[in-house]
């Protein structure tokens, strides 16, 4: 079927990018001829079987989108006259390592040529085709390129037992994010809260009253089929997820039965058959974590009936003990991947502990699988959006996950392959001419591709600031020290990005952060000097905590940024905190939403910035890492000063970070 542009162009509009356009994912290989083709003239599209009409069929309806006035599309070249694009399947390609989603493309001023192995790897092919098109000039870059990914399993979860997403906005994360090669959605259907799934075997299951966060929303079985054609359409693998026996609350209210019940058993295993049946995929999720296990055969009899099925079974780990044909997902730090053992990576790939300007850069710099490079045991990655706290809409969900720039940057790895271990890189950037490189893609994408959606990622990667030592406070979170009386002239830790980790989250037995043995009851500074070079008003994003969306996070008092004493100074004018909505608000449970807590969801602070240099001093203390008011301690600080472009928010161009007062040369 053809597969149509769901916004504007999907081509790149070349403003700036001279030398060629910004791949993303960037291909394994690729050599730029400098020589671009024009979108004239008569132009035939070449299918050489039936195998390869659909992606040549969606070729010669994008080049008509583009400007093509005579397009045909054919099983041989009409006329010796027209340009030709040919579309082919070849099983003899040798530098495509017989990787069944490789293509290979040749752009040059006499033909275009598409070769794939499969039909998935000429649609990646055409993915990239046409992000090497630009629309303005009418016109498609020269280049060869070989280029096959690095891991089979590229994907995103979407938790919408706790929330609900409308299948209009799965569609368009789907479509979208296939444009980048991410080629697995993962669909959490069931959990405590609802149960999402239309069902003939137990039809109350989705009853409004079953149903403690937005009751009576929930999928129809016409729905899912279609989101099941949607998905293959694009070539992306749908894994529906029934959770068992855990994270059942809602199946225990509409039945009146736990799921380990004899009772419970028997309807499980009528409505995963009607599920088996239901998706024509070949992979069922059933969960299986965080719950204790009262019948030691449940979840091996629920196994045997989804493989009775003819599906695969895959399963959360840490979760129930199975054999080794099951494929584990990993989502605890801890948990290393075991010989022999099919896992898929989601460790610390929780969108919603996210902070995104310093995670992305994490996300960008790790290994997946704990490997280089995937295989038939090390599937890859996906990145889940859990919402334990209540998300007003699906709006908010993009936002305050960082959706689009984070699954970016998942793109790009587990396409490319690479990476070090979080331990290692983290959120400090290890080579930043690489990272500015792919920070400078990103950025055009963003630009280009989605400017009416919510995208919070600016330019991080010339921030640069100067951390003191920790300094002992003992508790004392008002203790001053001598970088707020005395001339800033510290020896300290260099440090780069919008928002810099003392500590991560997780800590530094995870992921790696600027200090290398953080302490509770310690202060520290940072400081930098940004240079304007006219007096301006700009905005900034500040911040001293990320509001996790799994958290029931404190609202702040008024007056104060945080509950740690948190302080920002701009020319030793302190930065006033905003006016709080919720000041003080220790919420009992997880139904209370955010409001302006997130810097991400408040108009930035207002800043007046003097030409020449402008002094920037930040305070950090810290009591314990874990208080009653963040479950999860967070020593961390958000500054970047941000203008609004178009209908997003951009870094403000023009300035200088320097903690030197450096005028550097700027590459960027």
């Amino acid at each position: 079927m053809r597969i149509l542009i769901c916004f504007l162009i999907f081509g790149i509009t070349l403003d700036g990018w001279a030398a060629h356009p910004p791949l993303l994912p960037a291909p394994q290989q690729v050599a730029w001829t400098g020589k671009s083709v024009a979108i004239k003239g008569m132009i035939n599209v070449v299918a050489h079987s039936s195998g390869s009409k659909s992606i040549a069929d969606s070729i010669q309806h994008f080049i008509k989108t583009v400007g093509g006035r005579s397009v045909q599309l054919t099983s041989q070249s009409a006329s010796k006259s027209a340009f030709v694009i040919t579309v082919a399947l070849d099983t003899d390609l040798p530098a495509l390592r017989q990787n069944q989603e490789s293509y290979q493309l040749l752009v040059s001023p006499t033909r275009i040529e598409l070769k794939a192995l499969t039909t998935t790897g000429l649609f990646w092919g055409y993915r990239t085709l046409q992000q090497l098109t630009d629309v303005e000039s009418k016109s498609i870059a020269g280049c060869t390129i070989v280029d096959f990914p690095a891991f089979p399993i590229r994907g995103f979860m979407h938790d919408v037992g706790r929330s609900f997403i409308s299948i209009e906005t799965l569609k368009r994360h789907i479509d979208r994010l296939s444009h980048y090669k991410i080629n697995t959605f993962h669909w959490h259907l069931t959990e405590d809260l609802a149960w999402r799934l239309q069902s003939d075997v137990v039809p109350r299951l989705t009853d409004s009253s079953v149903t403690v966060r937005f009751p009576g929303q929930f999928y129809t079985k016409q729905q899912a089929r279609d989101l099941v054609d949607y998905c293959k359409q694009r070539h992306v693998l749908l894994i529906p997820e029934i959770d068992m026996p855990g994270h059942s609350a809602a199946f225990r209210r509409a039945t009146g039965y736990d799921m380990q019940s004899s009772e419970g058993k028997a309807l499980v295993k009528q409505l995963l058959r009607e599920v088996c049946d239901l998706f024509d995929v070949p992979y069922l999720h059933i969960g299986t974590d965080e719950v204790a296990f009262n019948d030691s055969l449940f979840v091996p009899e629920m196994a045997t009936v989804v493989r009775d099925c003819g599906k695969e079974v895959i399963g959360w780990l840490p979760g129930a003990r199975l054999d080794k044909k099951m494929i584990r997902q990993l989502w605890m730090s801890t948990v290393k991947p075991a010989a022999g053992q099919h896992v898929i990576d989601s460790r610390n790939l929780y969108l919603n502990h996210f902070s995104t300007l310093a995670d992305l850069i994490s996300v960008y710099q790790r290994t997946i699988c704990d490997t280089t490079w995937g295989s038939s045991e090390r599937l890859g990655a996906i990145a889940c959006v859990w919402n334990d706290r209540k998300q007003p809409n699906e709006t908010e969900i993009e936002r305050l996950n960082g959706f689009y720039p984070i699954m970016l940057a998942v793109a790009e790895r587990s396409w490319r392959g690479g990476g070090l271990p979080e331990t290692e890189a983290g959120t400090v950037i290890q080579n930043q001419p690489d990272f500015a490189e792919f920070e400078d893609r990103l950025l055009t994408h963003k630009r280009h591709y989605f400017n009416s959606l919510e995208f919070p990622y600016v330019r991080q990667s010339t921030i640069n600031w100067r951390i003191s030592e920790p300094f002992a406070n003992q508790g004392k979170l008002e203790a001053v020290f001598p970088p707020e009386t005395e001339n800033l002239d510290l020896q300290g830790i260099e440090a780069t990005g919008g928002t810099i980790y003392l500590r991560h989250v997780w800590g530094p037995t995870v992921v790696r952060a600027y200090l290398t043995n953080p302490q509770p009851n310690h202060t520290v500074y940072a400081y930098t000097y940004v240079f304007s070079p006219r007096a301006q008003t700009v905005g900034a994003w500040v911040n001293f905590h990320n509001y996790g969306r799994s958290e029931k996070d404190a609202s702040p008092p008024q007056g104060q940024w945080d509950y740690k004493g948190s302080k920002i100074w701009v020319n030793d004018q302190e930065l006033i905190p905003p006016t709080w909505t919720n000041a003080g608000l220790h919420p009992l449970g997880n139904e209370q939403p955010y409001t302006d807590e997130p810097y991400e969801n408040r108009q930035p602070k207002s800043v007046s910035l003097k030409k020449g240099w402008n002094k920037v001093l930040i305070k950090l203390p810290i009591g314990e890492f874990r208080t009653d008011t963040y479950r999860l301690g967070k020593w961390m600080f958000t500054c970047v000063f941000v203008k609004p472009v178009n209908n997003q928010l951009e870094a403000v161009d023009g300035l200088i970070y320097s903690p030197d007062k450096m005028k550097r040369l700027r590459l960027r």
